[in-house]
């Protein structure tokens, strides 16, 4: 989560085709301003006073590409910073990117190189860094260019462009490549090292040095050859214009490296499939290549630790560090990964032993309060609110409190319906698309939503945990010619899965490689991009799951299993640690609160307690964050490394810490609520109805069993000494029968959950 620092009193509670089938109506003026979608609407106008995506001294940025750029913009990636000039007006060329193994840092000259492959702790938080340090610069002679542009990109590579009138530069670089590709003209090539190198090979096109520690390889056609000045080498490439430079893990592999020197990577895909009946998600990463000389087809890719531990390939003895951990090495045109796809449920079966009366005070406690909203009004924090009110719907709903359910839904569909509808000039709750930056923001903003395109994911999954809810107790709601189709557009805008939608840029907040999302919009950080609030990015992915189900659109139903299986192999390795080879030994804290892309940091956004470092990667609790409990004794680990830095149980945030432990001590979590829960204030986006309900159900049950498996998309299985219970959610409009893995069925009613424990 990328946001500015907090006043304390606001930090206390903080945790932070048209996808309809109807045509859209144009009304206004001739620009557009109100874009009629089913029921709802948006406009493309910005409101009196608000800012759309601008430099820090707020004027208005557009992306900075080169005239053969197509489609959206791109934002929230490891190279943002070269499409979103957001900082130093001085600085055209971007910050330091770190795609993994190398890092990179464009020039006015070319592009710096470096490998980080030791770690430095930095700060009190403290932070471990994997800094950027320079190698090498590669570029032209006499290349000096005004600023550095987008020429293109793919799904994890990108292609930036220099060019001063004379000479013109362009790279692909990407995640998990061990090459840089370079294509230019107007002058030699010429590669400069950072210190006096190690020649360890010289031969035709070919050169192998060793500086800072590191070891590069520079491949020139092979009818060509470099020539040295001091640090500095040059090649007129037999007039082909193209030569790669490639870290190499030991001055030995650069045989097989020559192999792929001249397999140029021109493009990336990412696809995925979900098998519902097998509960899996394989994902496809494919390489585009082209043969600059001779036949190969493939290249050398680096893995991250949550790849190459569910690979299907076959992985080389080759390997690099990086802030995630090891880095191994498939070769070829790709690769794949299979991953579980754990159950994603709407809400928990309430329990028998569960005080149904208690339940029912404090579901009355939330729809008769004076503010149901708190006071907020813009996105993210009416978004906390849509999610506090709609995870009660269900619980009303289990425990036969039809009349509380159906305030909470009038409550929550109002709320929706006023967002998702632009009334005017002067509307104070809305949605503008910008087509120049290909997003939909929502206004009034916060947190650099709107200016710095930040944390759409983490606001908007709030909005889509109410419309499943909403369609989950009315479909028509949610059809695309009523509010089905805006929020759709929502969706699309946090992470279009839709190829063929050109309005927004494909994947906005997930990095499909780095599997979790990026956070700020611009990566304007010499540290590259930052995530804090993965858990946040999970309920998006959750929600999401949610309501392609209800409503019957597989596709969105995939994209949300895809991003949630996808993102839980991630979240407790690099934000936790949780198989210890992520964080380097130096470092000292149990957790980071952000993921950067060169590090970790176990500091947030604001002036936090230890409580806020670790619950911001725990919230929002809801049914799909079962993710956690399917390593309890982790979840025991981590809630004890907690107490033990604090010297006693959690005050602040305690129904979060309480509902996390649950997944791992349930007994516990529900006896610390038990006495203390007349007098401890709710965390801003949770209640005592849903904390009580979430302990009190875990307690009976159990915890997670990730063992037993289902051939349904929402389930979920506890254990308790022994004794399984089994539950699912049927989206359909029929009843349907749940198998189990371990042989047991379940008959779960049409748009129904069933339990073989509580209701």
């Amino acid at each position: 989560m990328t946001r500015a620092k907090l006043p304390k009193w606001l930090a206390a509670v903080t945790t932070s085709a048209l996808a309809c089938s109807a045509l859209v109506l144009v009304q206004g003026t001739a620009s557009a301003e109100t874009v009629a979608v089913g029921a709802g609407s948006y406009t493309t106008e910005l409101p009196a006073g608000a800012l759309g995506p601008s430099s820090q001294q707020g004027q208005p940025v557009s992306p900075k590409v080169t005239d053969a750029f197509t489609g959206a913009a791109p934002t929230n990636d490891w190279w943002s910073s070269l499409i979103f000039q957001r900082y130093a007006p001085d600085n055209p060329h971007g910050e330091n990117m770190f795609p993994h193994p190398l890092a990179f840092k464009a020039q006015n000259n070319g592009l710096a190189v470096g490998y980080p492959s030791s770690p430095n702790i930095v700060g009190t938080a403290p932070k471990y860094e994997y800094s950027f340090q320079q190698d090498l610069r590669l570029g032209l002679s006499g290349l000096s260019s005004p600023d550095t542009k987008v020429d293109s990109y793919s799904d994890w590579t990108v292609t930036p462009f220099w060019g001063d009138g004379t000479r013109e530069l362009r790279t692909t670089i990407g995640h998990g490549l061990p090459f840089v590709y370079a294509e230019g003209n107007g002058g030699p090539a010429e590669v400069e090292f950072s210190a006096p190198p190690e020649i360890f090979h010289q031969e035709g096109g070919v050169l192998g040095a060793t500086v800072n520690g590191n070891h590069y390889a520079l491949f020139a056609p092979s009818s060509s050859s470099w020539t040295a000045s001091g640090n500095t080498f040059t090649s007129d490439l037999g007039g082909d214009g193209y030569f790669s430079v490639a870290v190499l893990p030991d001055p030995a592999d650069l045989s097989t490296f020559q192999n792929y020197a001249y397999s140029f990577v021109t493009g990336t895909t990412v696809n995925w499939d979900y098998d519902e009946a097998g509960a899996s998600v394989t994902t496809d990463f494919q390489v585009q290549t082209e043969a600059k000389e001779g036949s190969e087809t493939g290249t050398l890719l680096a893995l991250y630790p949550h790849q190459w531990k569910n690979v299907t390939n076959e992985l080389t003895d080759l390997s690099y560090a990086s802030p995630r951990g090891e880095m191994r090495v498939v070769e070829g045109g790709g690769f794949s990964t299979e991953l579980p796809a754990g159950g994603i449920m709407p809400s928990l079966p309430t329990v028998d032993s569960a005080d149904h009366d208690r339940l029912r005070q404090l579901i009355d406690e939330e729809i008769n309060h004076e503010d149901p909203w708190r006071g907020a009004t813009d996105t993210y924090w009416v978004g906390k609110a849509l999610g506090r009110l709609s995870q009660l719907v269900p619980i009303a709903d289990s425990i036969g409190y039809t009349e509380g359910r159906d305030a909470l839904l009038e409550l929550v569909r109002g709320k929706m319906e006023d967002w998702l509808t632009f009334s005017g000039p002067g509307d104070q709750a809305l949605f503008r698309y910008d087509e120049n930056w290909g997003a939909l923001t929502g206004y009034p903003s916060s947190f650099g939503a709107d200016q710095e395109l930040n944390d759409h994911d983490f606001h908007y999954g709030y909005f889509v945990t109410a419309a499943a809810t909403l369609a989950r107790y009315d479909a028509a709601w949610a059809s695309d010619e009523q509010w089905g189709g805006m929020v759709k557009m929502v969706i699309k805008d946090a992470n279009n899965w839709d190829r063929t939608d050109d309005r927004f840029p494909l994947l906005r907040s997930f990095s499909p490689y780095a599997g979790h999302g990026w956070a700020s919009g611009h990566a304007g950080f010499g540290s590259g991009n930052n995530q804090e609030s993965s858990s946040e990015g999970m309920h998006f992915a959750g929600a999401v799951a949610m309501f392609g189900s209800i409503t019957g659109d597989d596709d969105i139903r995939d994209l949300g299993v895809y991003m949630h299986s996808t993102q839980a192999s991630t979240v407790a390795p690099y934000w936790q640690n949780a198989d210890g080879d992520t964080f380097p030994d130096s470092y000292d804290a149990d957790v980071v609160g952000m993921v950067w892309s060169d590090g970790g940091d176990y500091g947030i956004w604001w002036d936090g307690s230890d409580e806020e470092h670790y619950g911001i990667n725990y919230l929002p609790i809801t049914a799909s964050s079962l993710y956690h409990g399917t390593r309890p004794d982790h979840v025991n680990a981590m809630h004890q490394s907690l107490v033990d830095r604090i010297g006693g149980q959690p005050q602040v945030w305690r129904d979060i810490h309480w509902a996390y432990q649950a997944m791992g001590d349930p007994d516990a979590a529900l006896a610390a609520f038990d006495g203390q829960w007349q007098t401890y204030e709710p965390e801003a986006g949770s209640s005592k109805a849903h904390t009580y309900q979430w302990v009190s159900t875990l307690a009976e049950v159990g915890t997670v069993d990730a063992e037993v498996t289902s051939d349904a998309a929402h389930y979920a299985v506890f254990d308790d000494a022994g004794q399984r219970t089994y539950t699912a959610f049927n989206p359909d409009d029929t009843a349907r029968t749940v198998n189990f893995s371990d042989g047991t069925t379940l008959e779960v009613p049409a748009r129904g959950l069933a339990s073989t424990a509580g209701s």
